[in-house]
């Protein structure tokens, strides 16, 4: 869900179609009816006249919801629209440093989410070989978490198998095969 910024100020300058409230309702109404359910998203930071109060607006959102993944990006000026021309850029100083801030929340938020993996036995589809050690597979939980585990690629490559996992790290899951 890409929220871009938790400021409702932000988001009508951005011309997006929604407010921090509408999107918390979506998030609200998500986990309502899928309590585990994954959430990611994506956020823009420095946008032309983003105050740092509206910057703590989006950390703020970004605590209540506790995303899985989310994708960063410091906003920068794009050909043909109207933000580009507008006199009130942040300066990149301020960008990086917010850059810097929000991805720190972002690498907390998917460590949590992931530790509550712990223990589990979990379906994982698996897609390759892990390059940095051939004897574990790599695959994907239906979270969409990477998940390593031992395993030879040519015999499960494509195939679902039950991992019990036994390690999470920030970005990816480490565990066993199971019957």
């Amino acid at each position: 869900i890409p929220f871009q910024s938790g400021s409702t100020e932000v988001l009508a300058r951005m011309g997006r179609g929604h407010t921090r409230e509408k999107f918390l309702h979506i998030v609200n109404r998500i986990r309502q009816r899928l309590p585990d359910a994954a959430i990611s998203a994506d956020v823009i930071v420095g946008f032309p006249g983003e105050t740092e109060e509206q910057f703590q607006e989006t950390l703020s959102l970004m605590e209540e919801v506790k995303f899985d993944v989310v994708n960063t990006a410091a906003y920068s000026p794009r050909p043909n629209t109207p933000a580009a021309d507008w006199v009130d850029q942040v300066p990149d100083d301020v960008k990086h440093d917010r850059l810097l801030r929000i991805n720190v929340l972002v690498k907390e938020h998917a460590r949590e989410r992931r530790a509550r993996m712990q223990g589990r036995t979990v379906e994982v589809l698996i897609e390759k070989r892990n390059v940095r050690k051939p004897t574990q597979v790599l695959g994907r939980t239906r979270h969409g978490y990477v998940t390593y585990c031992d395993g030879d690629i040519d015999e499960l490559h494509g195939k679902t198998v039950k991992v019990l996992i036994e390690t999470c790290e920030t970005f990816c899951l480490v565990g066993r095969i199971v019957d």
